[in-house]
């Protein structure tokens, strides 16, 4: 019987340099939950919904757990987007550079259901 091997223990414990912004526009995420103080919006390909991660930013009261359950138009690669409820607060965060570090990885099944199929062309 085969067993997958699991993961290395820091395999994703291991500190990354994201750019992050905030912002505050209420309503329903990606994930289909409420925004609300600890989520933040990730690219998808980056970090799959209900990744949970640690960010350390350079601002007081932003340093905290996150869990990814939104995604944005601008929101690609190494970008994070961190939920503020208070708009002049998200302004005044603007774009900076956090460290970011995964705690425990959300399923990769959007990946699969976005992936499609190549058909050659019948001549």
């Amino acid at each position: 019987m085969l067993v997958a091997a699991p993961a290395a223990a820091d395999e994703h414990a291991r500190p990354a340099r994201f750019q992050a912004t905030a912002y505050c526009q209420t309503g329903t995420t990606a994930s289909g939950t409420q925004t609300r103080p600890g989520v933040i919006a990730a690219d998808p390909r980056v970090f799959p919904r209900g990744t949970v991660i640690r960010v350390d930013a350079p601002l007081r009261g932003y340093s905290g757990t996150y869990r990814v359950e939104d995604t944005g138009l601008a929101v690609k690669g190494r970008v994070i987007d961190i939920y503020v409820p208070d708009c002049k607060a998200a302004k005044r965060f603007g774009r900076r550079h956090v460290t970011v570090r995964v705690i425990e990885r959300g399923p990769e099944v959007e990946l699969a259901a976005k992936e499609v199929p190549v058909r050659s062309k019948e001549r």
